[in-house]
C-alpha cells in the first residue's frame, strides 16, 4: 500500500504522539496535549496532515495562522521514511493550503540545537532570521 498523505483528524492523535516522542530535536509541552491539538485541528481543519502507511502515521505537520502568518508546527517524518522526500512533501502541502487561504509568508521554531532540523529547512529554502529573537511566558 503507497503512503497516503491526508488531513489531520483527532482520531491521529495516539499516532501522532509516539512518533513525536520517538524523534529527538522535537520539543514537547503541555501545548501537545491532546485537548490542546484537538483545538489545535478545530481552528485549522484545513492544514494540518499526516502521512500515513497502512494504519501506521509516520509522518506529520501542523500549520496554523494568526490570519497574517502562517506557522508550522511538529513536521515530523518517522526514522525509518525519513531521506524519501516525504517531509518535503508533506510540508508543501499545508503551505499550499496556507497560501490558499491568502497567506503570503510563513514562520517555523527549530529547536536550537537541531542541526539536522536547520539543514533540512535551509535545503528547502527556509532563511534562517538572525534579526528576531523568541519571548515566551507561560500562563
Amino acid at each position: 500500500m503507497p503512503i497516503k498523505i491526508r488531513k489531520m483528524e483527532t482520531g491521529d492523535y495516539s499516532g501522532a504522539l509516539s512518533l513525536w516522542q520517538s524523534l529527538p530535536g522535537l520539543g514537547l509541552s503541555g501545548a501537545d496535549k491532546e485537548d490542546a491539538i484537538f483545538r489545535f485541528l478545530e481552528k485549522n481543519p484545513e492544514t494540518c496532515f499526516v502521512a500515513q502507511d497502512a494504519e501506521k502515521i509516520i509522518g506529520t505537520v501542523l500549520g496554523g495562522s494568526d490570519s497574517r502568518r502562517g506557522y508550522l508546527y511538529h513536521l515530523s517524518v518517522h526514522k525509518d521514511y525519513q531521506r524519501l522526500g516525504l517531509g518535503r512533501q508533506i510540508s508543501e502541502k499545508c503551505l499550499a493550503a496556507l497560501k490558499a487561504q491568502g497567506l503570503q509568508k510563513c514562520h517555523i521554531f527549530v529547536i536550537g540545537n537541531n542541526l539536522e532540523g536547520l539543514k533540512f529547512w535551509e535545503k528547502l529554502g527556509w532563511l534562517l532570521r538572525n534579526d528576531i529573537l523568541v519571548m515566551s511566558k507561560n500562563l
